[in-house]
């Protein structure tokens, strides 16, 4: 299939095209349980400071704006790269997704830094119960973005080598479904966590 072919064309496979999907949003709403659990426990926890520092004490806004737009953008980006894929385009997949991988890198790495600095200056997860819940939730979150960076590393391979088929356009759009996800739980994180945390 050639990179200006459109995947519109009839496919006996589009059947199991479009179960795989629906099984994988299945799996977006487990993983939702998962993170409205650990939110439930963040909104019990957090005022359990045991003589830590609290919320407004720890919280950088400037920073983790700076992390949230950095996430916001790579959504923008994986959006572009599975539009080049609907038109079969391979080269600017890839590329999409470059980009998209490198800008989760670096929100990856801001966000390492972050728990750093909290560890070196006394505030790791064992100071607090708020402590503990926070770095649960940010760092489940955390968790899941290195799983999807590296997803997309190997899809990107294949991408290169097997072209745009069926097949390859529901992994990348399950891919995308993953990375749309962790951007609108991080939504909810920098306001139901830093923002509200760092003013109330």
């Amino acid at each position: 299939m050639t990179e200006n072919t459109l995947l519109h064309e009839e496919d006996p496979h589009q059947e199991a095209y479009t179960k795989n999907i629906f099984g994988f949003w299945v799996y977006l709403m487990t993983d939702c349980i998962l993170f409205g659990v650990l939110f439930a426990t963040y909104a019990v926890l957090y005022k359990n400071t045991f003589g830590g520092p609290s919320s407004k004490e720890i919280y950088d806004l400037p920073f983790v704006l700076k992390e949230t737009l950095i996430l916001l953008s790579s959504s923008f980006t994986c959006g572009l790269g599975m539009l080049a894929a609907h038109s079969g385009k391979k080269k600017q997949v890839i590329a999409w997704f470059a980009l998209t991988f490198l800008l989760g890198v670096s929100f990856l790495v801001l966000e390492l830094g972050e728990f750093s600095k909290l560890i070196q200056e006394g505030n790791g997860w064992k100071r607090s119960g708020f402590l503990s819940s926070y770095f649960t939730l940010v760092g489940t979150h955390g968790l899941h973005i290195s799983v999807g960076l590296f997803w997309m590393v190997v899809f990107m391979i294949q991408t290169a080598y097997k072209g745009i088929s069926l097949v390859t356009l529901r992994r990348l759009t399950c891919l995308s479904l993953f990375w749309h996800f962790l951007d609108v739980v991080w939504i909810f994180i920098f306001t139901l966590v830093y923002l509200l945390g760092a003013t109330l």
